[in-house]
């Protein structure tokens, strides 16, 4: 978790910037650590009122040849793509040629049954209960630097017996959504979405640098590489030769995406109606409305209301930021996989509106959990295991006076140090903090981790005897139908190790609760027949409830 930046107390500036504005110092100062010549960075761009009036480089596109990103580098946008994909679905619906009501069984009918209630609506909202396609493929063993194709995704997805959830019941962001839409547009238009978008979308706009990357070896001019810190503050290159695009794919500029920002405003290829559907929010089963519309969040940011997305893969990390009421918008496209563009998002909108912020309001990165409470905990009563999702357990305690956080599920710990009332950081990590609340029976039982400006709820964890339970009897060899592959569990050196067969990552299993472990799958619950081991569940993040049997 602990970022290294290499500080220097010199710069490179790349692109173009407007002397005009008067808060560029300030905003030059939130890129101090990427302005250099040695490390890879980001472009900028600030839209106000129809003009770009800030746009600028920092760091390196490209660290082989030396060359300084810039408002044009071309950049990998990752979930960011989502609201092109939404609008190929929106434009199509206003052509006439399908209906956002439309069933996904009637687009592919070799999916089961319950694809009959999933509609294009539930897809477009992520409230479709389908797994997600990215967490399969980890779940099968597969990483980023694997291979696997569109029809590979789509055995998958067909293969999945269950939903995560009943379709409209809950919101839960799936990739595979996103990446059954982009399939739709090529069913109904009878052409693959890259060059369907093309044709309705980047051509009209005159967006020239724009396009869904589904070829991985398409030359690309002035594209900026993506990388992934190492150790010692170094990097290595980090891209994918996967070609799916619906979820994500397209690579784009800050000078394309101010054409797109216009067209919010005023259009002839992208009517008002088209933008009332792709801003319209979705809607759950018991009438709660949620915050996702169609590839665009709903929000608001210090009382003032927000349009955004954000993306990250592989080396890139992005988000696009729009204050409709405003006029403004702030795009910030990385190249480096520890960035953290919302967070850089929200203190590029500090400066330049502070003057404008609800004052009753607080901003994103001042959750009230940071300020002083009443009573201030020993540090022994905040001690314990913490979870943040199922199988995701965070273990405090105390190791030479301090505070220290383990991480359960890759075995990585730090320590923490108390900045103000029960709140705790990493030193020198000021955009990470954790705070302890709710004292009962002498423990904390609520940790909020708020990390770039978005705050997390974790509850502790129930303290349960395992001392009895006989590790060994969770031996053995588990199939998974849905996955079509084999989690082989063992136990040794005193601990149940488990590892996806034929593949070499071994992971630990840390007991939680009688017969439930969490690991670095996710939530593993082991399931009994006549008391005897006959197979597990594994909730896993964005997969739920996937079912393996005993062999």
């Amino acid at each position: 978790m602990k970022k290294q930046f290499l500080i220097l107390f010199f710069c490179s500036i790349a692109g173009f910037s407007f002397g005009q504005l008067k808060e560029s110092k300030d905003i030059d100062s939130l890129f101090f650590e990427w302005n250099n010549p040695n490390t890879p960075g980001c472009a900028l761009g600030i839209i106000k009122d129809g003009e770009l009036i800030y746009a600028k480089g920092y760091g390196l596109a490209n660290m082989e040849y030396d060359i300084p990103n810039a408002p044009s580098s071309v950049f990998r946008i990752g979930s960011t793509s989502k609201q092109f994909t939404a609008a190929c679905i929106i434009l199509l619906a206003e052509q006439g040629k399908l209906n956002l009501n439309d069933n996904l069984k009637g687009f592919f009918p070799d999916f089961p049954d319950y694809a009959e209630e999933i509609t294009l609506r539930h897809l477009l909202n992520h409230t479709s209960g389908i797994r997600d396609y990215l967490q399969l493929a980890y779940l099968k063993g597969l990483g980023d630097d694997d291979y696997y194709t569109d029809d590979n995704v789509m055995e998958w997805l067909v293969n999945q017996s269950d939903l995560n959830f009943k379709p409209g019941e809950e919101y839960l962001y799936s990739n595979s959504g996103y990446w059954l839409l982009g399939q739709i547009v090529k069913k109904v238009s009878g052409m693959n979405m890259a060059d369907f978008a093309m044709k309705e979308i980047f051509e009209p706009l005159e967006m020239s640098s724009t396009h869904f990357h589904n070829d991985h070896t398409r030359i690309v001019k002035n594209r900026a590489t993506g990388y992934a810190i190492i150790e010692n503050g170094n990097f290595k290159i980090s891209m994918t030769t996967l070609g799916m695009i619906g979820d994500g794919g397209i690579f784009t500029t800050i000078n394309d995406i101010k054409k797109w920002d216009d067209a919010f405003y005023s259009s002839n290829v992208l009517s008002k109606t088209f933008w009332e559907e792709m801003t319209k929010q979705g809607v759950l089963n018991n009438g709660d409305i949620i915050a996702y519309a169609s590839g665009l969040m709903i929000g608001e940011y210090n009382g003032l209301k927000t349009i955004r997305h954000g993306g990250a893969f592989v080396g890139y990390r992005a988000d696009i930021l729009r204050f409709p009421e405003e006029q403004l918008t702030i795009v910030l496209f990385a190249n480096r996989s520890d960035a953290n563009p919302t967070l850089k998002a929200n203190q590029v909108a500090d400066v330049l509106l502070k003057g404008r912020f609800s004052e009753t309001s607080k901003p994103e990165n001042d959750k009230s959990v940071n300020t002083i409470p009443a009573e201030e905990f020993q540090i022994n009563q905040l001690t314990g295991n913490y979870e943040i999702q199922p199988g995701i357990i965070l273990n405090l305690t105390i190791k030479n006076d301090s505070l220290n956080v383990f991480q359960t599920w890759n075995k990585r710990s730090f320590n923490v140090v108390k900045t103000c009332g029960n709140t705790f950081q990493i030193p020198g990590e000021n955009d990470l903090s954790f705070t302890f609340s709710h004292l009962i029976e002498g423990h904390t039982q609520t940790l909020s981790i708020l990390y770039g400006g978005r705050e997390t709820k974790a509850e502790r964890k129930k303290e349960v005897d395992v001392s009895g339970i006989e590790l060994n009897n969770y031996s053995g060899s588990f199939y998974s139908q849905e996955l079509n592959v084999n989690y082989n569990f063992k136990f040794e050196d005193g601990i149940l190790k488990a590892k996806i067969e034929n593949k070499q990552t071994v992971l630990d299993c840390t007991i939680i609760d009688m017969d439930e472990f969490a690991t670095g799958f996710g939530l593993i619950r082991f399931q009994r027949t006549g008391g005897i081991i006959s197979g597990f569940e594994l909730d896993a993040g964005r997969v739920k409830n996937l079912k393996f049997e005993k062999k």
